[in-house]
């Protein structure tokens, strides 16, 4: 199911996303040589809809004869990215299949662990996932572990760096049993301002000699710590237009990404005396929908003070991936 290139693919460098599959046979590893040979891993395309990493990845690429640190390149989702979309019907979520997944028998984890194990042979210097968004958001890192090395990886991309651990088998939780691992948020796809952020973050890597273990200066980040996922469960409906559905969602959600918001803030409209029919997990797996909200005469509205973030207006990747994720301020410094 992998393949695996020692040279970059004829083609590679100049088709959009939606022509991947004419170049590659399906999910590819490329490696590339450079000055230093601990090679810097990016992940990208595992969401075929999502292709700020691509252009990122092809932009670098061209600005260099040589590489000032190898570079090992995972291309995923390329039969999705043909039709643009997260992931096509019947296969598994791209970032939610590495090591560590609920699902561990499928053909695709499989796959991805063989990516785990060619990356730890190759001694891998630091791993970086790159994606998109659909809702408002910022720019901003993710880290699964609240280390220095890891800190100072995701700072470089922004100031605005998520703690999770939460869902399992992502790319990024992996790679941190081999190196310092971070997740760049890039914005909405087509975003000019996300493709250089990623093509500038990606440069830099490139030309570090060494991660700081250093502590991260507590005035330079910010970092905020998932404390739940919200989905809408199988049977609920919901809408940002239809006044019948179960939940009507507010039609400006997404701007309230990436703010604190107070208790009592309304989310959209539900029946007046029925419970919230939404589900709020825990990172440890605990039903906490009661935790955070609660139905006022008839408004879905916060039950304390949290920030939201990856609230969108896409249904389907509502219906695919989750409503949002509930932050709090991290106080991480050791």
């Amino acid at each position: 199911m992998l393949s695996v290139f020692d040279q970059i693919p004829a083609g590679l460098l100049e088709a959009p996303a939606s022509d991947l599959h004419r170049i590659l046979p399906g999910p590819s590893l490329v490696h590339l040589p450079g000055r230093r040979e601990q090679p810097l891993f990016a992940s990208i395309m595992l969401h075929g809809n999502e292709d700020t990493g691509l252009r990122a990845v092809q932009a670098v690429l061209r600005r260099y004869r040589q590489l000032p640190r190898a570079l090992s390149i995972f291309i995923g989702n390329v039969s999705a990215a043909r039709y643009g979309v997260r992931y096509l019907p019947g296969q598994p979520d791209y970032n939610r299949i590495w090591p560590g997944t609920n699902t561990p028998d499928s053909a695709e984890a499989a796959m991805v662990r063989e990516v785990v194990e060619n990356m730890a042979a190759r001694g891998v210097f630091a791993s970086v996932d790159i994606h998109n968004n659909t809702g408002v958001n910022p720019l901003y890192g993710c880290v699964n572990r609240l280390d220095h090395r890891f800190l100072h990886l995701a700072s470089l991309f922004s100031r605005t760096v998520v703690y999770f651990v939460r869902p399992l088998g992502v790319q990024s939780m992996a790679f941190a049993e081999l190196c310092p691992a971070t997740t760049l948020e890039c914005g909405k796809v087509g975003q000019a301002r996300g493709v250089q952020r990623a093509i500038d973050y990606l440069d830099a890597c490139l030309n570090l000699s060494e991660i700081p273990t250093h502590p991260v200066p507590e005035h330079d980040i910010d970092v905020f710590q998932t404390v739940a996922v919200v989905k809408v469960p199988t049977g609920v409906s919901f809408s940002f237009s239809n006044p019948v559905a179960d939940i009507l969602l507010n039609a400006d959600l997404d701007y309230l990404n990436f703010r604190e918001l107070p208790a009592g803030t309304s989310l959209g409209s539900i029946p007046p005396h029925e419970p919230v029919r939404l589900l709020a997990t825990s990172e440890q797996g605990d039903d906490v929908t009661d935790v955070y909200f609660e139905n006022m005469a008839g408004r879905l509205a916060l039950k304390k003070p949290i920030m939201p973030s990856m609230l969108t207006l896409d249904e389907q990747i509502i219906r695919q991936d989750c409503l949002c994720y509930l932050m709090e301020r991290c106080r991480w410094v050791r």
